[in-house]
């Protein structure tokens, strides 16, 4: 029998399954590496869309310039930016995290 194809979300969610604790990537990293080039948006879509109380890990995925994404709502912000500080990545004063030091650089 044989398996229906990966949908892009899953392929999505598989590839920010990977992402280990204290490092992250850029929503691009992870659309390049689900095979998904130039479509970043996609990757927050796929986010966004993630069921109430999942356990991917979400929180390590931010935006190109190594920042929390901005939202409507900050609280979603200020949660991403706690549970990242809580793996021990570091924010500069400006608000990013220094992709050369905390980036993945997965070996695929």
């Amino acid at each position: 029998m044989s398996r229906a194809p990966e949908s892009q979300y899953e392929r999505i969610y598989r590839v920010v399954g990977q992402i280990p604790s204290g490092q992250v990537a850029t929503y691009g990293d992870v659309a390049r590496l689900a095979g998904l080039s130039g479509r970043a948006r996609q990757v927050g879509y796929a986010l966004h869309a993630l069921a109430a109380g999942s356990r991917l890990p979400w929180q390590r995925v931010v935006n190109a310039r190594g920042e929390v994404s901005a939202r409507r709502d900050p609280e979603p912000s200020a949660r991403q930016r706690g549970l990242l500080e809580g793996e021990g990545v570091r924010f500069g004063s400006s608000g990013r995290i220094d992709l050369e030091r905390f980036g993945w650089r997965p070996q695929w």
